[in-house]
């Protein structure tokens, strides 16, 4: 007899006993499922609870595994090392039985962070279309936790969750990063992937980290030992709560653009003579209006020809600041709830009309400047053809509201993240993780020096595996470039994230030449994916003849009135990408002002001077939020890392 034909009888002899079976004492934790991935070339550790000492054995690969659980109801076995491969079935015999279906053995990896780990594929889907549409491939699978928090202790399992493999459906939920990620390395090795996906938009590093680790930062560890009190969550949360439904209703009552029943200013026929004009993009801040927060209704009026009637249309409006509402011909198409999301609203076919449409749009500014971020497309697509929205609209205030205070994010706090969406994962084995996060520790960039590896560490503590790989993206340009050298909390973020690469077994990914100057959340998801892969391949792989990093700099030396930069990861060469002269480099002499630099490449290396400084002591490169244009890459097409020489 065969090992499958083994299997399938043992399959059968298990589906009969289950069926006998009326009550369940085993449970297995929701990674331990069908469709999981599992690690290969390690110990596999395969846990759960059930009855105080109920036996329980487990059948897999033609070996049957036996253990009895202890007087906390829990039980574990380990796997041997195993090849990649599958699909497998796993059973689990108790008083029940458990048969676990569709397991492959490949890599593992946990996906973390922030929100560009978060942001799923159908946020970037108009660009990468083809890509979803050839997403099928049961060989990569996907696990999403449950976005929750616990600062009381760490959980033993998450509240819910399923592996799902890639197909056009389902990549859309799949992070857009770990996606591409695990499609390069699949290409590369052709080995089952496995994505254990955990981030939260917003959450600082902190809030990753276990309570044990915190205590090496007393005011980290004291605020998450306050928010164990329920009782003070509760309060937060429903004063907040009520603050900010006060708010709404207020607007909602004081909108005069509601409030005239008879003619809503969304209705077509809405007399806006007496309206002002305004260029879109921009900000009302810039007009008659000032920087008022509150309502603010937008007109624009457009010619639709007859060839372009009876067709679904597509209404892109950029980025708004922060929520809207969107009327085309009186008729209500879509709404965003908050500033960060693309605005994409479909239009029925029904809906417009040959001549003149009317489109309005009415804008909620809670905080800061309200308006149409800049740099974005503003357009209605129909039938291929478009007509380009930027311009002259009417505008009119609905109502002048006071500045709406933040809510207290409560999941964001010290621990919270930890206990709920990484302790629950510790059992399961491994091969690395990815980590896009720091944006919300740009206001504390030098106390990241210290944070982000004592998080690495108390990662690598807790899995219990070493060293495993910890890869991670360095924060991508972002906001409006300046004209002259000036200090940058971004960047200095940026140098926290550069000095982590002292740990061993850490791979960085540099994206300052993918970001886009007006969005937090750039879209090119594909290519810090591809560059994560790059960084897997040599540092968890072993790859030694892949080139996964740009230029990362080694050290200094003066001569006259020039600094001389070397620079390690050069491999075939240092280019200024574009070709012409390279930029962002700055120079200071002992005053430690900094003025732009000239700068080649010589032998290797890069000679920085400024005739104007005689005795130069310190070189920075690309050290801003958005150092936009620099061009120092390698010849394989990688951007040097942002440096400074002096501390």
């Amino acid at each position: 007899m065969n090992s499958k034909t083994k299997q399938i009888k043992i399959i059968l002899i298990v589906t009969l006993l289950t069926s006998l079976t009326a009550f369940s004492q085993v449970r297995l934790p929701k990674l331990i499922n069908d469709g999981m991935v599992l690690q290969r070339d390690t110990e596999v550790k395969i846990w759960g609870w059930a009855a105080v000492h109920e036996k329980i054995s487990v059948s897999f690969h033609d070996s049957i595994y036996q253990t009895t659980a202890d007087s906390l109801e829990e039980w574990n076995i380990k796997l041997p090392s195993l090849k990649a491969g599958g699909p497998y079935t796993m059973m689990l015999c108790a008083s029940d039985t458990v048969i676990i279906k569709d397991i492959l053995i490949g890599d593992v990896w946990i996906c973390s962070g922030q929100s560009n780990m978060e942001l799923p594929m159908k946020r970037v889907s108009p660009i990468y279309e083809s890509e979803i549409a050839n997403s099928e491939n049961t060989n990569i699978r996907c696990f999403t936790i449950p976005q929750k928090y616990n600062f009381n202790e760490p959980q033993k399992d998450l509240a819910s969750g399923t592996w799902q493999a890639a197909n056009p459906k389902s990549v859309l939920d799949f992070s857009a990063v770990a996606y591409f990620f695990a499609k390069e390395l699949y290409q590369k090795y052709r080995i089952p992937i496995g994505l254990i996906h955990t981030s939260l938009g917003g959450s600082p590093a902190e809030a990753w980290m276990s309570e044990e680790s915190l205590k090496e930062f007393p005011e980290y560890y004291k605020e998450a030992q306050q928010f164990k009190d329920s009782t003070l969550i509760n309060h937060i949360e429903s004063q907040d709560n009520l603050r900010i439904q006060e708010w709404y209703s207020q607007v909602r009552q004081k909108d005069e653009g509601y409030n005239n029943l008879q003619n809503p200013w969304y209705d077509p026929t809405t007399n806006t003579s007496d309206w002002t004009t305004m260029k879109i993009p921009g900000y009302w801040a810039a007009t008659g209006l000032g920087s008022v927060n509150g309502v603010v209704w937008f007109k624009k009026e457009i010619k639709i020809p007859s060839s372009m009637v009876g067709k679904q249309a597509l209404l892109i409006l950029g980025r708004i600041v922060d929520a809207d509402s969107v009327f085309i011909n009186g008729v209500f198409v879509g709404t965003t709830g908050y500033q960060y999301p693309p605005r994409r609203y479909n239009i029925p076919s029904d809906l417009l009309k040959e001549g003149k449409n009317t489109i309005v749009v009415r804008v909620i500014n809670e905080s800061g400047n309200g308006g149409f971020v800049l740099d974005k497309n503003y357009e209605l697509i129909v039938g291929g053809q478009t007509f380009d929205l930027k311009g002259d609209w009417k505008y009119r205030l609905g109502a002048k509201m006071e500045r709406l205070a933040g809510r207290t994010f409560i999941r964001w706090k010290p621990l919270g993240l930890y206990n709920a969406m990484i302790a629950p994962l510790l059992h399961y084995s491994m091969k690395g993780a990815i980590w896009y996060q720091g944006e919300s520790n740009a206001e504390r960039p030098l106390e990241y020096r210290e944070l982000f590896p004592a998080l690495i560490r108390d990662w690598r503590n807790r899995w219990n595996q070493g060293d495993f790989p910890f890869l991670f993206v360095q924060l991508a340009n972002f906001m409006a470039a300046k004209s002259q050298p000036s200090e940058s909390n971004w960047a200095l973020l940026r140098d926290a994230q550069l000095k982590t690469l002292s740990l061993p077994n850490t791979g960085m990914v540099v994206t300052i030449d993918i970001g886009e100057w007006n969005d937090i959340h750039p879209l090119n998801k594909k290519d810090v994916g591809k560059r994560l892969a790059l960084a897997a391949q040599k540092v968890a792989y072993g790859d030694e003849k892949i080139i996964h990093s740009g230029p990362i700099y080694h050290s200094m030396k003066i001569e006259g009135n020039k600094i001389i930069i070397s620079f390690s990861d050069t491999s075939g060469g240092l280019i200024a990408k574009g070709g012409g002269s390279l930029t962002n480099f700055a120079i200071a002499g002992e005053n430690k002002h900094f003025v732009w630099a000239k700068a080649i490449i010589k032998n290797g290396k890069v000679v920085v001077w400024n005739n104007k400084i005689p005795k130069p002591k310190a070189v920075r490169y690309a050290w801003a939020d958005n150092p936009n244009g620099a061009n120092l890459f390698n010849r394989e097409g990688l951007p040097a890392s942002p440096f400074r020489t002096d501390e």
